[in-house]
């Protein structure tokens, strides 16, 4: 049976980031926060964009519900990377390479790739796989650049951008799940809960969430 059909429904986000719990939160989805601290260099970046994010999606996911009681609660990973000329890119290491990157990217596009895995410890039910979203960046100019990059904003970004922040502006247009691009796609999540019986009538009745300990 599904979660929603015989207790609470449970949801653990298992990432720390801020635009992943805003996305569940105005979308009114129950949660918990719990970090996996997952290694996420012990995969190697040669993998094909699609394949890295959902095996990173799933390292996460899998290493938080081994921390559960069994059964558990649903479990959610997800990771992003952007893909520009064939490289792929996660978060900036420092400021000039931040910088160096929005001088590539300025007036040009890249390809926005997230991996979701959701994994039911209690059924022993999982699905998982990657989002791409087509990014065209403004043809920003230099003092604009180094603007953006010194408000740190880029640092904690794949791509080296935040859609709902600051870098919002210096985006043209999005072709594709723009929720994809902030971390988690929402029509991925609501396609996989609904197959599993789960009803967003019953989740927004709910409401709430928190940060587990």
């Amino acid at each position: 049976m599904p979660p929603s059909s015989q207790h609470p429904f449970a949801l653990i986000l298992a990432s720390a980031s801020p635009s992943r719990r805003r996305l569940l939160e105005q979308a009114r989805i129950p949660f918990h926060v719990q970090v996996s601290g997952f290694d996420e260099d012990s995969l190697p970046r040669t993998m094909a964009p699609d394949q890295l994010v959902t095996a990173l999606a799933l390292g996460k996911a899998g290493t938080v519900v081994e921390r559960l009681p069994q059964p558990g609660p649903l479990v959610l990973g997800c990771d992003s990377v952007l893909v520009f000329q064939g490289v792929t890119q996660g978060k900036p290491t420092s400021a000039d390479e931040a910088i160096r990157r929005w001088r590539a990217l300025a007036g040009r596009r890249a390809a926005l790739y997230t991996g979701h895995c959701l994994l039911d410890s209690g059924l022993e039910r999982a699905c998982q796989g990657a989002v791409v979203t087509w990014i065209r960046f403004a043809p920003v100019d230099e003092a604009t650049i180094q603007h953006y990059v010194a408000t740190g904003e880029p640092l904690g970004c794949a791509g080296a951008f935040a859609l709902e922040g600051r870098g919002g502006l210096l985006i043209d247009a999005i072709e594709g799940c723009a929720s994809n691009v902030m971390g988690l796609s929402l029509p991925w999540l609501r396609h996989h809960l609904a197959s599993w019986g789960v009803s967003l009538a019953a989740l927004w009745g709910m409401g709430g969430h928190k940060k587990a300990p």
